[in-house]
């Protein structure tokens, strides 16, 4: 279970055919069960949750991206996970500022921010036991942190895709610049907590990364609509397989 949501992130995606970033609104919050394969049965461990909400300072306002990850009481004993990642993008574009993450995982804590400047970024890190580092690196002008890339891919036109048309992206994670690669799969109708069932865009998701295995193992279902929330989740890492499902969605 160690590092499950923080491999699976990867599938977050960017790309140059978006449309305006309207459709991510401020109150928007949306609940998976995280599920993983433990003994060729599929048990639910953990809840995400996904949320926005605007943020205005003297000089800016912002909307703050979060994503919380916490494995249901009943298995902390077994692993305790305590994750929150957290992004602050520019309303209109989603380009980020300042990107947060908090890690707690059996234990193991890591905390990093970002601080985003055109293509330079400023990254503070900070691992248990371990002494404080900072660092300055350049990514692409298009390269943005994971979770908002999370809520830009929700701006992609799908209707406009092939099946099987791909498309090469880049994200940043733990300092680097990671290729990722999509794939458009069709649509498919799907359960989608308590918005009932949905038509989705199938899409599969590639990085040159070892956190993912297999080929088309990894993916995702958006509702074929202008809001494109994300229904289905399944990822297929090193140590196994899992899935996140949709149980409730509110202030879409």
């Amino acid at each position: 279970m160690k590092f499950l949501f923080t491999h699976y992130l990867f599938f977050v995606i960017c790309t140059t055919t978006f449309v305006n970033s309207q459709t991510i609104k401020s109150g928007e919050k949306l609940t998976f069960a995280g599920s993983y394969n433990m003994s060729g049965l599929m048990t639910q461990l953990a809840q995400v949750t996904l949320s926005t909400e605007n943020v205005t300072t003297p000089k800016n306002k912002y909307l703050h991206l979060s994503c919380e990850l916490a494995t249901y009481r009943k298995w902390d004993s077994f692993f305790r996970i305590r994750d929150i990642y957290e992004s602050y993008v520019n309303p209109i574009t989603l380009k980020p500022t300042l990107y947060k993450r908090s890690i707690d995982e059996g234990g193991w804590t890591k905390k990093e921010k970002y601080v985003f400047k055109d293509i330079t970024v400023n990254s503070t890190s900070k691992t248990k036991n371990r002494p404080e580092t900072q660092k300055t690196f350049t990514i692409g002008s298009a390269t943005q942190d994971v979770i908002s890339l999370l809520y830009k891919v929700r701006t992609i036109d799908f209707s406009k895709f092939k099946e099987g048309q791909t498309q090469n992206l880049t994200i940043v994670f733990d300092e680097k610049q990671i290729p990722v690669t999509l794939k458009y799969m069709g649509t498919e109708t799907v359960n989608a907590g308590n918005l009932g069932k949905k038509e989705c865009y199938k899409l599969s998701i590639g990085a040159k990364t070892d956190a993912l295995k297999g080929k088309d193992k990894n993916l995702i279902w958006l509702t074929a609509d202008d809001k494109k929330i994300p229904t289905l989740l399944k990822f297929s890492i090193p140590v196994g397989t899992g899935q996140l499902i949709l149980t409730s969605a509110s202030g879409i």
